[in-house]
């Protein structure tokens, strides 16, 4: 008997090892770079003491950064590849595209509404406005930690460009973005991707790619009722990927949500050792 097609493709294979690799870009520069602001105390030295020491966590977060900057010059690349330039307004503010239109502004409103018990839970389209938030708040976050992260790389060098105050505003404006930035992976976004009801107790789409097709009728109505609509929503729809697979993204995913509590909850412990500015 052929396996039961009850869940609904939402990411290609191209989106998720985006993700996947931005997960491991992000993680290792949350560790080199908390364990470098607290450098000086006990936790933070341990951490360092993975990569070497204080010089060598620098240098991890230092090239590590690079592939950072590369991987957004690339996806960037993706991005203007992607858009239908002869239909420029529509492929901007089509359903398929993330930028933020009306339909997104009223659906918050709603969204609020809902969350209060005062209205009906809004018919989203392939993308919601939180989804969307997430990911242009990543593409803001590259532009000033990249910014600055290139200022601070080597400041011998900088400063024959600039002068030295200026270098100053770069790290704490580089650290107070990188904090917030980490506040929010590890605390917001961890939160609303996994431990809403609908997705409790994980959420793997971003790892198989697929979610149930009983959830997206909820989450995504107005998605799958445009996919009816034009006749696609039968090719859309997927069986569910092998108990080792599952087991797998599980097991992983939740290994990265404890990194990211672990550097959350001792960062605030130990908060009373370093010096943020």
């Amino acid at each position: 008997m052929p396996e039961a097609r009850t869940r609904l493709k939402r990411f290609p294979v191209s989106h998720r090892l985006w993700h996947l690799g931005l997960i491991v870009v992000f993680m290792v520069m949350s560790v080199t770079g908390i364990a470098w602001m607290y450098i000086e105390t006990p936790w933070g030295a341990a951490i360092a003491a993975v990569f070497g020491g204080a010089q060598g966590t620098l240098d991890v977060h230092r090239y590590v950064g690079l592939v950072l900057l590369a991987g957004f010059a690339l996806h960037i690349v993706y991005l203007l590849v992607k858009i239908d330039w002869r239909r420029f307004g529509s492929s901007l503010m089509g359903p398929e595209s993330l930028v933020f239109n009306w339909r997104d502004a009223k659906g918050l409103v709603q969204h609020l509404g809902w969350t209060l018990g005062l209205a009906k839970h809004p018919h989203f389209e392939r993308w919601t406005w939180f989804e969307k938030f997430d990911y242009w708040a990543v593409r803001w976050g590259f532009m000033i930690v990249g910014l600055t992260g290139l200022i601070l790389y080597d400041p011998v060098l900088t400063a024959d460009f600039m002068p030295g105050w200026l270098i100053n505003v770069a790290m704490w404006i580089h650290r107070i973005e990188a904090v917030l930035a980490m506040a929010h992976v590890f605390t917001i976004h961890f939160v609303l991707e996994n431990f809403r009801p609908n997705a409790f107790p994980y959420n793997a789409a971003m790892f198989d790619g697929t979610m149930p097709l009983d959830e997206a009728r909820e989450e995504h109505a107005a998605w799958v009722a445009r996919l009816e609509r034009e006749g696609r929503l039968d090719a859309a729809l997927v069986a569910e990927p092998p108990v080792a697979l599952r087991v797998l993204y599980f097991g992983g995913g939740y290994a990265i949500i404890a990194l990211g509590f672990f550097l959350l909850i001792f960062g605030l412990i130990n908060i009373g050792g370093v010096t943020l500015f």
